[in-house]
């Protein structure tokens, strides 16, 4: 089973989905992981509090980009209220491998940036 999971995470990789930017986005975040240099940009756009499109950017290992890849995946549709509750868990999850320590940051960056975007959005000015 983990073969699955380890080619699925390298597909999103290869072709990451959702990667690039959108055009007057509700949310903008990016952060880094200063240990490795690992970068993400999420941005989303909400309606009535429901995500209706979302994007990546950044670079870095494969962990990081398939984890933001794979998690666009998930977000449209989403309410922004529901992304707030996803954690570590839910990550580790969605990606269906055992995550090394040292591994474990570049797939909790992309979840970093989208929580600091969520959480900031209701200090957003209207």
């Amino acid at each position: 089973m983990d073969a699955l999971y380890r080619e699925a995470i390298l597909d999103h990789y290869r072709h990451p989905r959702r990667k690039g930017h959108l055009e007057h986005a509700d949310i903008h975040y990016h952060d880094t992981n200063p240990f490795c240099g690992d970068e993400i940009t999420i941005e989303l756009k909400v309606e009535d509090g429901v995500v209706v499109d979302a994007a990546f950017d950044g670079r870095g290992c494969a962990i990081s980009q398939a984890t933001a890849s794979m998690m666009m995946e998930e977000i449209v549709g989403k309410t922004v209220e529901e992304l707030k509750t996803w954690d570590k868990e839910y990550i580790l999850d969605m990606l269906g491998i055992e995550i090394g320590p040292v591994r474990l940051k570049c797939a909790l960056l992309p979840l970093k940036v989208l929580k600091a975007g969520v959480w900031g959005l209701e200090e957003w000015p209207e």
